[in-house]
């Protein structure tokens, strides 16, 4: 059966042009310019994931997102026309799965709604799994720590909120302290193998993953870049 995506957008071009791409790829497509037709939408035949724009009038993204976390958890990517830290941030907080900024790619957007849907599955059959089955094993660095499992990040004990492409670079960086990846290799972890992305994308993700270990942390340095070459992760 395919899976059901929710596009709530104020902009109807960007409604059909991203629905377009979704039918394309198998998926069914239902779109709401109105987010509060969304809002009853949702709770009445709930999506397998929601795309929301943040900046809509009348109910922004934010509020829609708050309204829905109160009779479901299903994952919602939003859109955002700005780097807004402060809107990620909150988003995030209040359970949203990954951030695209607009203008983005469809192709991209296609593949992080893929990754989401992957790794839903994933813990929906290991919660059906016998329960003795292992959990993925928490990765320690010094004052990191990462539980995939739950993803969840902490440094010195307080928690670091960052997307699903986020986690999943500093994951990488984080299993081979010192150890220099290359930002194809960092884009090898994030994207799959169909989706075609700039590698500059990649100092993108490690300037946000900085930004937000130091609104923690204003001394963080553990991200250390070697130009010409890539990153690599200082356990400290």
């Amino acid at each position: 059966m395919s899976q059901v995506i929710a596009l709530v957008d104020d902009d109807r071009n960007i409604l059909t042009s991203v629905s377009i791409a979704l039918q394309q790829e198998g998926f069914v497509a239902r779109v709401y310019s109105d987010p509060m037709v969304a809002l009853k939408a949702i709770c009445d035949n709930p999506p397998d994931l929601g795309v929301f724009d943040i900046k809509m009038p009348g109910m922004d993204g934010m509020e829609l997102l708050r309204r829905v976390r109160e009779f479901s958890s299903i994952p919602v990517i939003f859109l955002t026309s700005k780097d807004d830290e402060l809107d990620e941030a909150l988003g995030l907080a209040m359970g949203a799965d990954d951030y695209i900024s607009k203008p983005f790619s469809q192709r991209l957007l296609i593949a992080r709604i893929r990754a989401i849907l992957r790794r839903q599955e994933l813990e929906r059959g290991e919660a059906a799994a016998d329960s003795a089955e292992p959990e993925p094993p928490r990765l320690e660095r010094g004052r990191l720590v990462m539980d995939p499992a739950r993803h969840k990040v902490l440094w010195d004990g307080r928690d670091v909120s960052l997307t699903v492409t986020e986690f999943l670079i500093l994951e990488a960086l984080a299993q081979r302290p010192g150890v220099v990846k290359s930002r194809n290799q960092l884009l090898d972890v994030a994207y799959s193998d169909d989706v075609y992305v700039d590698d500059r994308t990649i100092d993108s993700h490690i300037k946000r993953i900085r930004r937000k270990f130091r609104a923690v942390d204003p001394t963080f340095d553990s991200i250390e870049t070697l130009y010409g070459v890539g990153y690599r992760f200082d356990e400290q």
